[in-house]
């Protein structure tokens, strides 16, 4: 019997995918429920699994566009599965991080060597060879299908990898096309239609960051040990970003048609770079959280958009957002607005400067902020305002706990 492979719907207002990696060869037995596609949709990169176990067949091949309920493979429930042994079934993915020291298998040892997945790197797994420079070729996999894995390279680094491995320059005059994925070409519409159809203003100011430095200092082990998670500065700058924007509820409002939608919450959008480009997964209710919960949701949500593994609705909703550009050394930008939002705060990494305390110079950790706004409907009085309001507070984090205020402000009813 010839079981159809539909494309489900990843989420509401799509209606079309982008086939971006067969995982499996044609004519493979697969198992039910195993990962059989990669496809791109204009949002995240989501797994296709096998329905039922039988021998694929391929309806629609890799680069291919195909609309949600398309049949893009058959699998022939009739096939009998292939016997195994102990020494040809695939090896899994390594879980213990504790074994990136045991040098890189030499070979692939699958069931099936001609499998598609051989040599193909999981998006972790292409993150890491991106960001160390490493050639795909250079590192053999141990995953399903001979799928190289985020532990394959780590233990490729620790095994050294020769010089020739490093990506350069060929010294060639050849040059190459690649189409843009789905979720490439839905950012880059977006970020047009944002530079055309908004007011987008830019406004800066500088944090003294010794105060949260400090902090952090004192409390960061306490901090993990009771509750589990790092005491980072994106938990700081999101608990002040809810605290300001009840103060300003213009910024985390937005423009639909001909009115202003205000929000009595604030969903905070953290964005995170991927293997697939940009995402901006939501962590919602953040006015609510604590600093614990909201350091443990972000590491939730970024490890999800990293590995590939995040829905639709975790990246959908947001009210207000944040970027951090300063974990790649950028000093200073001006952060383009995620629609339908009306404002974006950047951050950007933290320098040591001469400035001017109580009329003497002295070095301090310094950061610069920028807020890009929606001058339709974000007065300059507001945006600057809110800026200076997170400036406070990270400055003096007690206002955090006083609603923005200085405790003694509240002790005398100020």
């Amino acid at each position: 019997m010839a079981y159809e492979v539909k494309v489900p719907s990843p989420g509401e207002s799509i209606s079309e995918v982008e086939i971006a990696t067969w995982m499996v060869a044609e004519g493979d037995y697969v198992e039910k429920d195993d990962v059989i596609a990669e496809v791109d949709s204009d949002k995240a990169t989501l797994e296709l699994t096998a329905p039922e176990a039988g021998t694929i067949t391929f309806k629609a091949e890799e680069g291919d566009t195909v609309a949600v309920g398309d049949v893009v493979a058959e699998i022939d429930t009739d096939a009998k599965a292939p016997a195994k042994s102990a020494d040809t079934a695939p090896k899994e993915e390594k879980k213990e991080i504790s074994k990136a020291a045991e040098p890189a298998p030499q070979k692939v040892e699958s069931s099936n060597t001609s499998s598609h997945a051989v040599g193909h790197p999981s998006p972790a797994a292409r993150k890491s060879m991106s960001e160390n420079g490493i050639a795909p070729n250079k590192v053999s996999g141990s995953g399903k299908g001979g799928r190289i894995t985020k532990q394959d390279v780590l233990s490729a680094m620790a095994a050294g990898i020769s010089a020739d491995a490093a990506q350069g320059w060929g010294g060639t005059r050849d040059k190459r096309n690649e189409k843009m994925s789905t979720l490439r070409r839905k950012i880059a519409e977006r970020l047009v239609s944002v530079k055309n159809e908004t007011a987008m203003l830019t406004t800066f100011n500088e944090v003294d960051m010794k105060p949260i430095m400090d902090l952090r200092a004192r409390y960061k082990e306490q901090f993990k040990e009771k509750l589990g998670v790092n005491l980072g500065f994106m938990s700081f700058f999101t608990k002040a970003v809810t605290e300001a924007l009840n103060h300003y509820p213009a910024v985390n409002a937005m423009i639909d048609g001909q009115e202003v939608v205000f929000h009595d919450y604030a969903d905070i959008g953290i964005a995170v770079s991927s293997p697939k480009g940009l995402m901006v997964p939501v962590v919602r209710n953040a006015e609510q959280m604590s600093l614990a919960e909201i350091e443990a949701e972000i590491k939730r949500l970024a490890i999800k958009a990293r590995d590939g593994k995040i829905s639709i609705d975790e990246m959908t909703g947001g009210t207000f957002t944040i970027t951090n550009g300063g974990v790649f050394g950028s000093m200073m930008s001006t952060p383009i607005i995620n629609p339908p939002q009306s404002a974006i705060l950047g951050m950007h990494n933290i320098v040591e400067r001469p400035v001017a305390i109580d009329g003497k110079v002295e070095i301090r950790p310094m950061m610069y902020l920028a807020l890009s706004y929606d001058h339709r409907i974000i007065d300059g009085k507001e945006s600057v305002s809110f800026l200076v309001k997170v400036k406070e507070m990270i400055e003096n984090p007690a206002r955090m706990i006083f609603g923005g205020k200085n405790p003694e402000e509240v002790l005398l009813g100020l």
